[in-house]
């Protein structure tokens, strides 16, 4: 019996963020100020299991942060958003994932430089432990630390966890993840081998016996494909502050409406949406939390 507090496992990339407001992205060997700057946790697995929290839901994070004094931003972070960390790199002092970000001002684009899973890849000194998963109702895994993540999700479909795959691009050993996914949510750059457009990542998906499908489209309609029947979801048109993390805003927004028996594949894509949406309509990946309300997104 699900809880009425749904539980979600999220497993994936824990970064630093060091966010900046710019009006143009610099030029070669050229330097520049900006009036203010924020500094949080980041990373899609990170940020998606912050709003389940938000949200309501109860949160636990599987990724690797590390004890190096600088890791101490995303666990007070995590702490702060009521999100259990599961760290498999507590022994190791390397710096962890630093992302730099300039979100531009007009258009709310951001251009993105990271070392993501790169830095801690060969280096995850704990193991997965099974009864991180009691209780949960979702598990979604980002991609990044792929043998993790594959061991994760054969985990959670031997008890029976929905496996959902936030995945933006497509990443070595993908191809022994997808047979363990039962919702795959995409953005409109994901690529499997041999795709040249969305009609091809559906067959190929459905190939994999995955039958609840959405690829996202930034601004654009949602295409979604529940087992045969097909649809799209409008998005609201909006001017937008910021679009930093409003994916990973909404994988963590649709975990947590999936979880809730009653909500069906759609409703659960329309709801993620409005509050993917709301958070463009401000600065950073936080600031929205401060006035949304329950009557916003359903």
């Amino acid at each position: 019996m699900i809880s009425k507090v749904p539980k979600g496992l999220f497993v994936g990339l824990a970064t630093v963020d060091l966010i900046y407001t710019v009006d143009a992205v610099p030029r070669r060997n050229q330097k520049i100020s900006v009036s203010g700057q924020q500094i949080s946790a980041g990373g899609p697995a990170t940020k998606a299991a912050m709003t389940f929290a938000f949200l309501g839901g109860r949160a636990e994070l599987v990724t690797a942060a590390g004890s190096h004094p600088i890791a101490t931003v995303i666990r007070d972070d995590l702490r702060q958003h009521s999100v259990r960390l599961h760290d498999l790199a507590s022994h190791c002092r390397t710096p962890p994932p630093i992302s730099s970000i300039l979100v531009h001002r007009s258009s709310g684009e951001r251009t993105v430089v990271s070392a993501n899973a790169a830095v801690f890849s060969k280096e995850l000194g704990g193991s997965f432990a099974p009864q991180w998963l009691r209780g949960a109702s979702v598990l979604l895994i980002d991609g990044h630390y792929m043998p993790l993540a594959i061991a994760v999700a054969r985990a959670a479909r031997e008890r029976g966890v929905q496996v959902v795959l936030d995945s933006g691009s497509w990443k070595d050993g993908m191809e022994q993840l997808l047979p363990l996914v039962d919702i795959a949510i995409c953005s409109d750059d994901y690529r499997p081998p041999g795709c040249h457009g969305i009609e091809d990542v559906f067959e190929v998906l459905r190939a994999q016996n995955i039958r609840r499908i959405a690829i996202t489209r930034g601004a654009s309609t949602i295409r979604f494909l529940d087992h045969d029947k097909t649809g799209s979801i409008p998005v609201e048109k909006i001017k937008p502050v910021d679009t930093l993390g409003a994916g990973d805003i909404f994988h963590g927004a649709f975990c947590y409406y999936t979880a809730r028996p009653e909500v069906s594949f759609r409703e659960a894509l329309s709801s993620a949406a409005r509050v993917a949406t709301f958070s463009c309509r401000y600065a950073g990946t936080r600031l929205w939390m401060q006035t949304w309300g329950p009557g916003i997104g359903g």
